[in-house]
């Protein structure tokens, strides 16, 4: 995959040949139907962790799983796209006992907390929408190629983290260190942006691309999403303790 094309892996060329031949193509409508169903299974699974915790359950393997599972259901829709109808509502299951986890940690220790973040999200999506639409940030070959190295690099470092900590060491980016806060802004704004490149190529594709493509682009909003609401969470959670 060339780094100019997308930042996120259910947007590429090769997930989306369009098929001249469907006789239903994708659409911006659908696409925003299946990514609310994929929410509310995202929403249901929260609240029931949620209350796992409340009533004393230890959810700490919900949170571990759910993680696990979304990674490994993610490369599954990366290599086998055709599958993607099938296997969307399960990364949304598995997302929701992961951010049904954090999710209540967060609100233990800061009440409504994650509420805030909630919204905070929501603004950030619109105000993105507003921003690409309106044509005040153009979505070029070098802003793409900024944007991806930037996302993967996070992903690197995020994904080296974990692994260590496996091994008793923790680094930076868990901490709440002016460093660590830094590192959670630049992943916000990387995430913020990233929206921006899904935009673009549902635009590319909306009425050209096969009808089941749709369950690609609500995977792919869904990773950004989800990803933009977790560094938010965290940032407001780290800037609570600094201050």
């Amino acid at each position: 995959m060339r780094l100019d094309k997308t930042s996120n892996p259910a947007f590429n060329d090769y997930f989306w040949e369009n098929d001249p031949t469907a006789s239903k193509k994708m659409s911006v409508t659908g696409i925003l139907l299946k990514s609310l169903f994929s929410l509310l299974i995202v929403a249901a699974i929260v609240v029931y962790v949620w209350n796992l915790y409340i009533s004393g359950t230890d959810i700490k393997w919900f949170v571990t799983g759910g993680m696990i599972a979304a990674i490994v259901l993610s490369i599954v829709i990366s290599v086998k796209n055709q599958w993607a109808k099938f296997l969307v509502p399960l990364y949304a299951i598995a997302k929701g006992f992961f951010l049904g986890g954090i999710t209540s940690y967060a609100h233990a220790k800061f009440p409504n907390l994650p509420f805030q973040a909630i919204g905070v999200t929501i603004m950030t999506f619109f105000v993105m929408l507003l921003l690409y639409q309106t044509r005040i940030i153009v979505v070029t070959k070098k802003l793409r190629s900024v944007i991806i190295t930037a996302c993967a690099s996070i992903f690197i470092i995020y994904l080296l983290s974990w692994i260590l900590s496996f091994f008793g060491i923790e680094t930076f980016i868990w901490g709440t260190s002016w460093l660590a806060i830094l590192f959670n802004v630049l992943a916000a704004i990387f995430a913020s942006l990233a929206l921006l490149l899904d935009f673009d190529y549902i635009e590319k594709h909306k009425n050209k691309a096969p009808k089941e493509k749709e369950w690609l682009a609500t995977w792919g909003l869904l990773v950004t999403l989800i990803w933009l609401y977790v560094e938010i969470l965290r940032l407001m959670k780290k800037l609570a303790i600094r201050f």
